[in-house]
């Protein structure tokens, strides 16, 4: 089990965030997470990379317990994540922005140079590579952020919204991206709101509502569960039946 949670509980005050949420992630899966907004995606997201503490629950990476392990540790360990709001260093070039997490296996400068020039090539960015990270759009950004991710060498990676923003087409080319990182033998996570992205790229989904895993299993099959349309799906529930066939 390269990735698992058990019993997971935030509480913020009186507001409960998340309440008895469990995922395992296989070495090689695709695993998305979905839910309408508000509906505790993002806070589990981020005390299964140690930027939250959980309140209650535990957390293990390849069976080490990250419970109230530092994001660093969780980081060293193997787990890369993308931020909803991609945290560019602006004024740094798109190829030290890539250093920057290339450091965290490559301490030398010149080590960190090379990765991050090969991570830029993977990415299409590297005609870029000397330009400041401010002058990138949308589109961007999000190669950016993932980039800076890869350089850190993750075993699985956790991308919150990487595609959300983007143009249909700009979309289409994200999840080529995806793919070819899955595809190096990267396991991946994905938060995304974009139903038809969940549909076309992950194997198993969990939804989420009011803080609980109200569904899992195959995305084909969540799509049609009830309490699923009900929370989340709606008037796209049709189209997306029709695309998950």
């Amino acid at each position: 089990m390269l990735l698992k949670a058990q019993n997971i509980n935030m509480t913020f005050g009186g507001f409960q965030a998340v309440a008895d949420a469990s995922l395992e992630v296989n070495k090689g899966e695709i695993v998305g997470l979905i839910g309408p907004n508000g509906a505790g995606k993002s806070t589990f997201f981020n005390c299964l990379v140690g930027d939250l503490k959980a309140t209650s629950g535990k957390i293990w990476i390849n069976d080490r317990d990250v419970t109230h392990a530092a994001p660093e540790v969780h980081a060293k360990l193997g787990i890369g994540r993308t931020f909803q709001v991609p945290a560019t260093f602006e004024d740094m070039t798109i190829l030290e922005n890539v250093m920057v997490g290339a450091f965290l296996r490559y301490p030398r400068v010149k080590d960190a140079i090379e990765v991050s020039q090969q991570i830029l090539q993977t990415t299409g960015l590297a005609e870029l590579a000397n330009q400041k990270a401010k002058s990138l759009g949308t589109p961007g950004r999000k190669r950016l952020e993932i980039a800076r991710v890869l350089a850190t060498e993750p075993e699985i990676m956790l991308l919150d919204e990487a595609l959300a923003g983007l143009t249909p087409v700009e979309v289409q080319k994200a999840i080529e991206l995806v793919k070819q990182i899955h595809e190096s033998g990267i396991t991946l996570v994905i938060v995304e709101h974009i139903m038809e992205v969940i549909l076309s790229l992950t194997e198993r989904v969990l939804v989420f509502n009011q803080g609980r895993v109200i569904a899992s299993g195959l995305p084909s099959e969540v799509v049609h569960d009830p309490a699923v349309v009900e929370a989340y799906l709606g008037r796209s529930h049709a189209r997306l039946k029709e695309h998950a066939k």
